[in-house]
């Protein structure tokens, strides 16, 4: 009679395939659009005083929600960790994509971002919170590799000028410290102390980002030189996508599918977004979609699928699973 009980709860738990489908697309497509909606926003906005405050409104409408729904306030140890991760994840990591899509496409920032499985996989091993790459990991290392040399040269039609190909190279460093900095936060994330409440931990390392990012944007003057007037409705509308439906709503849609989905499943979308953001790239901003670009998307999206196929196969410690949550943890950004 309890094995009874037990099914039927079990078959009322589960989630319709229809809303697993929409959950999914939601993740997909609005997690891909992010990096175009990044670059329409530091169009008439400096990037990280755009970035500090984006990152600010969403975790305070994310710490206020979760003090609503009873959460406790976060001791000071949380504080700290969450500065630690905010730092590496929001100030170096999201804040080197947003300084490098002034220079890089966004459909190429997203493809570059999408190596963080390399360098998680890499440092996990290095430091011992993660097995020895297998041959079929290491293969994908390789794949990583090659698609990151492909895509780091400029189109050969573009002609760049010696300042432009500063600055392309410029955007380029930044995008791979930006991801090698945000896997390194990442594993130092897992043993970080952290409220009970997932929204209001990842609320309290929006704010600590988001501060992180306006104090850097003041020191360096930034923040003195935004025109108010020169900020156009369109960067507008995009600042207030990324932080309400890029933020908010599709992190809720990712917690959700954490809970319900395995994370293999759940880990699809770090090689479906990047193919998203090159789309929305080409369709909407008019990037260019050449013979580079995809070749070098379609070997950084087969060594994302490898490792994340091979590292949700292991039964060893370290690195199962925790590719698909370190991605569901920067795109939720």
């Amino acid at each position: 009679m309890n094995t009874t009980k037990s099914v039927s709860l079990r078959e009322a738990e589960s989630p319709s395939p229809l809303l697993l489908l929409g959950a999914l697309l939601t993740v997909y497509v609005i997690w891909g659009s992010i990096y175009l909606g990044i670059r329409l926003a530091i169009a008439s906005i400096p990037p990280f005083f755009m970035a500090g405050t984006r990152f600010l409104a969403a975790g305070g409408a994310m710490f206020l929600f979760a003090l609503i729904r009873g959460a406790k306030l976060p001791s000071l140890t949380e504080w700290r960790d969450a500065l630690i991760v905010g730092g590496s994840l929001l100030l170096v990591g999201t804040g080197g994509v947003t300084f490098a899509e002034q220079y890089v496409p966004s459909g190429t920032a997203a493809l570059l971002v999408a190596t963080v499985p390399v360098f998680l996989t890499v440092f996990a091993w290095i430091t011992g919170l993660g097995p020895r790459p297998s041959a079929m990991v290491s293969l994908a290392l390789v794949l990583g590799l090659l698609g990151v040399s492909v895509l780091a040269r400029p189109s050969v039609q573009s002609n760049l000028s010696p300042t432009s190909q500063y600055n392309w190279y410029s955007g380029i460093i930044a995008l791979l410290v930006a991801a090698a900095v945000w896997a390194a936060g990442s594993l130092y994330s897992r043993k970080a102390a952290r409220p009970s409440s997932a929204i209001l931990g990842v609320g309290i390392q929006l704010i600590c980002g988001g501060a992180l990012l306006m104090l850097f944007s003041i020191s360096t003057g930034e923040a003195s030189r935004v025109d108010w007037s020169r900020i156009t409705p369109q960067s507008t509308f995009a600042w207030l996508y990324l932080v309400s439906v890029g933020s908010i709503i599709a992190f809720t849609a990712y917690i959700w599918l954490a809970r319900v989905c395995s994370p293999a499943v759940v880990g699809t979308h770090a090689f479906v977004n990047p193919i998203v953001a090159v789309i929305l790239g080409w369709a909407i901003a008019g990037e260019q979609l050449d013979g580079r670009t995809i070749s070098g998307a379609a070997v950084i999206v087969v060594a994302v699928v490898i490792i994340l196929v091979f590292s949700n196969r292991s039964n060893r410690a370290g690195l199962r699973g925790t590719t698909s949550k370190v991605m569901g943890e920067r795109e939720s950004y």
